[in-house]
């Protein structure tokens, strides 16, 4: 990247004022489109400035990585001076200004109405965990909605939890691209926007698009678990001679057909797809008799090193990855001379690895940036945008107002 002017949202403030990982991935999504994103805690930091994985230095490595390209204000919006800073901040005047977004609690939550008093075309995106403010994150809701009894082994009485937030992830991407229509819907028309979205919500709403609620309704069960099968079609994971692991999927016919001829097996299935009358071209007859297939093409994989299998199915154009675990997946990422993982110097932390934004634009890039200091940013930014001189921002300071 020559700069961040070629970026789409360059010109826009967003100011965020949220924590753990649906709100901050929103900042983090729109500042990496270019937008300049203040994020604002309380002094000493919010609920997640030490949340895990931690670096060798105890800097958290989760809040180093979720900031990255942001600048950090300190305000206590719990006194009435910081309150109206926050306000002021979130909605100063100009075109690319007015942008608030926040997972704000309680009473001392800034309220959409006290933004629109003083700006009245200003954008509020409120992320919360349940539609009128009941608490929720990501690990509540994915046990209410069915997921941990669909996850694991066949033969498992008991829930598997996931790994990967995911419904904070998604909400975090809603809310940046609530922002992104926001801004849109304001030059068209001139009008603010208030925007709320619920981890519940989100989280409903995503099974629901799959067909999850919709299949749950009409069969009037619940679906059974299927391990490590892909569901509806033919996917599963295999171990080769020397002891490594590959997922192999068969999505299409010619995913299918490209299975086959790299373990040689077309001839035997054509004879098990005459035995029981089945079309294995279809990926619901695949899914149907996906116990018989794996038994199959088991064997082929059990008798051959990984090497060998790596080779076989990338000749055959196979639809297939190797198991790897987090260190190694690391390694190959930083070695991929076109991948976005790097690493950066990071204050406190040292040199870390982390990963650019997942898009391009045109051919370029948004780099990978530090994320600042906590507080770092605090007088610059007040200053700069609130126009606060040096005897203001110490008295503040002194009464405990900023950090």
């Amino acid at each position: 990247m020559t700069g961040r002017t070629s970026m789409p949202l360059s010109g826009v403030r967003v100011v965020e004022a949220a924590s753990f990982v649906a709100g901050p991935s929103a900042g983090l999504a729109l500042s990496q489109l270019g937008a300049e994103v203040i994020r604002v805690d309380p002094p000493g930091g919010g609920s997640d400035a030490g949340r895990w994985p931690l670096a060798g230095t105890g800097a958290s490595l989760f809040w180093a990585n979720l900031n990255r390209g942001k600048k950090s204000v300190t305000i206590d919006h719990r006194t009435q001076a910081g309150r109206e800073l926050l306000i002021a901040l979130a909605t100063e005047p100009g075109p690319g200004g007015g942008v608030f977004v926040d997972n704000m609690v309680g009473g001392s939550r800034i309220r959409y109405e006290e933004l629109t008093a003083q700006r009245p075309d200003a954008i509020g995106v409120h992320i919360e965990g349940r539609f009128g403010g009941g608490p929720a994150v990501d690990y509540s809701i994915n046990a209410e909605i069915g997921v941990p009894l669909m996850t694991g082994p066949r033969e498992l009485v008991g829930p598997v939890n996931h790994v990967v937030p995911a419904w904070d992830l998604v909400t975090g991407m809603m809310a940046a691209n609530s922002v992104s229509a926001a801004l849109l819907h304001r030059e068209r028309t001139g009008s603010g926007s208030k925007v709320d979205i619920a981890l519940a919500d989100v989280a409903l709403a995503s099974v629901g698009e799959m067909g999850w609620l919709a299949e749950a309704h009409e069969s009037g069960a619940p679906r059974e678990r299927v391990g490590n099968h892909m569901f509806g079609t033919f996917g599963v994971d295999f171990m080769t001679a020397d002891g490594r692991r590959v997922m192999v999927v068969a999505l299409t016919a010619g995913q299918w057909w490209a299975l086959q001829v790299a373990t040689g097996t077309a001839q035997v299935f054509a004879a098990i797809a005459r035995t029981f009358d089945a079309d294995l071209e279809d990926e619901g007859q695949r899914f149907k008799f996906r116990e018989i297939i794996e038994s199959v093409l088991r064997p082929w994989f059990e008798s051959r090193d990984f090497e060998t299998v790596e080779r076989a199915l990338n000749s055959a154009r196979v639809l297939w990855s190797p198991y790897r675990d987090l260190h190694e997946a690391a390694a190959l990422a930083l070695a991929d001379p076109d991948g976005i993982a790097t690493q950066i110097e990071q204050p406190g932390i040292g040199r870390m690895v982390t990963a650019a934004a997942p898009w391009r634009w045109g051919d370029e890039r948004a780099p990978s940036v530090p994320a600042p200091v906590m507080s770092g940013d605090t007088d610059e930014v007040l200053s700069s945008v609130l126009g606060l001189t040096g005897s203001e921002l110490r008295r503040l300071r002194g009464d405990g107002v900023i950090g």
